[in-house]
């Protein structure tokens, strides 16, 4: 592609796909002002949509871009997901417990109906999508890249975006001729998938993963009668041509399903091989990766859609940022380097669930089944697992910059469900005014008061003196503290409130350099 060179001034970033994750990319962008050119090869929604879960974390983050009350609207809410061994409850995980959250559920809704809601936003907030459009060369020069897009009917386009973001699929046409590597250990596993409509005495405010020793499968009410279901089966054993049969899962259904369950009607069927795969980097010079794009894991606790979305929230925070100039470019680098380690660390846990649900010999059944009741009994099931199929539990530099419970919207106040959510701002870092658990000190008023005269002109503050959401105290501890929020709502740090100098230097610091002290 040597000697490709642009027509002149484009959008500053070219988003290629428009799947969820390209979406809320796009989204996020123009909320900021940054025009973004959304392009996609054409694939179209497919009845086939496999994701159809957003967990609590990503309903937060959606609320960036204004879209979680329509899907709330259009979505079935789930309280958790419970764990059945040869028809006996082991454990649950309740998201209906996670305190942290103003979304204290999951939602399921096919992927289409979400990218419905992400593609009438995008056109809401000015964007277009370019359909039947794909890229099919790309020349990452120093200078940004430069890149060939085929419109249907041939018509050949050159373009020279300022930045590119490659979420189009595990198959990325941006990642290949960026070069970068793109491997995973092997997870020995094929699904059958369908979405059915099931009469069953399981409950349907509850996912169900059932094990028995012929394999696993998952139950996910969808609302009216559909339920996703979803069962590992020999390789090969169905094709596009052959997809899995009402019979089959029928079958199964009666061979590993706790309580009684008929399958009526398949909405559609089909099968596909697990596969796990990370890039080796997510950003190549001014070129991203993001979603499938980078990586792709283990549909167990249907976590693959959400990780990508918060790929996007990550990336497109900081990009518009540096677009707009707010931010030094150096900023862009902890994107890599976050979003890849969390990548890492969920495809390790889905690949773990995935195996924890195919053990068949009788004392590896055993020794699973115990400790899930062990885990259960114990309260360590809810402690650990729900925030981690929640994605509340998603943390940056080891624990140095966790999630805080607080609103990302930009918003006020609101009361879902019933409680108070103070929001920090969506695009600048937030400094907190955190007194403690117990009663203010004596002079707090004044180091209040002190740190306001000491922020640079317009700094965000969030007061948490008096309206502190549930699990915000264990986040910042039981003493007066100052704490700088990022605006994806994850602690960059803590410091001392009688500092205020030292809170300067960091805001400064982490809007020339980077997301971290």
């Amino acid at each position: 592609m040597g000697g490709l060179t642009g027509p002149g001034p484009a959008a500053p970033v070219l988003v290629v796909g428009a799947g969820p994750v390209g979406l809320v990319l796009a989204c996020e962008l123009l909320q900021r002002d940054v025009p973004v050119r959304v392009v996609d090869a054409g694939r179209g929604h497919s009845a086939h949509s496999r994701a159809n879960v957003i967990w609590p974390r990503n309903l937060e983050l959606l609320d960036r871009i204004g879209v979680t009350d329509d899907l709330l609207d259009t979505g079935h809410r789930l309280a958790g997901t419970a764990f059945y061994s040869r028809g006996r409850r082991l454990a649950t995980a309740w998201m209906s417990r996670l305190r942290d959250s103003p979304y204290p559920f999951a939602l399921t809704l096919s992927q289409n109906g979400t990218e419905d809601v992400l593609r009438r936003r995008l056109v809401a907030l000015g964007g277009t999508l370019e359909e039947g459009v794909r890229l099919t060369a790309l020349d990452n020069t120093p200078g940004g890249p430069l890149v060939k897009l085929e419109h249907e009917g041939g018509r050949i386009e050159e373009l020279e975006p300022g930045w590119l973001v490659g979420a189009d699929g595990a198959h990325s046409t941006v990642r290949k001729e960026l070069g970068i590597a793109y491997d995973g250990p092997p997870v020995d596993v094929s699904f059958a998938i369908t979405d059915a409509r099931l009469t069953t005495t399981l409950s349907e405010d509850l996912s169900h993963y059932c094990y028995a020793p012929s394999g696993a499968m998952v139950l996910g009410p969808m609302g009216d009668g559909v339920h996703r279901i979803a069962l590992n089966v020999p390789h090969d054993a169905y094709d596009e041509h052959h997809p899995p049969p009402r019979e089959m899962f029928q079958q199964v259904v009666d061979d590993r399903a706790a309580g009684r369950s008929r399958v009526e009607e398949l909405l559609w069927s089909g099968s596909f091989r697990v596969r796990v795969r990370l890039a080796s980097s997510f950003r190549s010079g001014r070129c991203f990766l993001a979603g499938d794009a980078a990586h792709v894991i283990s549909p167990a606790g249907g976590q693959g859609m959400n990780t990508g979305m918060q790929d996007a929230f990550n990336l497109a925070w900081k990009l518009s940022g540096v677009v707009r100039g707010e931010f030094g470019e150096a900023i862009l680098d902890s994107y890599d380097t976050e979003r890849r380690a969390v990548s890492h660390d969920v495809a390790r846990s889905t690949e773990w669930l995935t195996k924890a649900g195919l053990v068949h010999t009788p004392a590896k059944v055993a020794l699973r089944d115990a400790a899930f009741l062990a885990a259960d009994r114990t309260g360590l099931f809810q402690r650990r697992l729900a925030p981690q199929l929640g994605q509340t539990a998603v943390s940056y530099g080891g624990d140095r910059h966790p999630r805080l419970p607080v609103r990302v919207s930009g918003d006020a106040f609101r009361r879902p469900g019933g409680a108070d959510w103070p929001a920090i701002d969506r695009d600048r870092h937030t400094v907190l005014l955190w007194p403690g658990r117990r009663t203010p000190p004596p002079d707090w008023q004044r180091t209040r008061e002190r740190i306001r005269r000491a922020l640079p002109e317009g700094t965000p503050v969030l007061d948490l003196t008096r309206a502190v959401p549930p699990g915000l105290a264990a986040a910042l501890g039981s003493g007066p503290v100052v704490a700088v929020a990022r605006p994806d709502g994850h602690l960059l740090a803590r410091l001392d409130p009688r500092r205020p100098q030292d809170i300067t230097r960091l805001l400064s610091r982490a809007a020339r350099l980077r997301s971290r002290p």
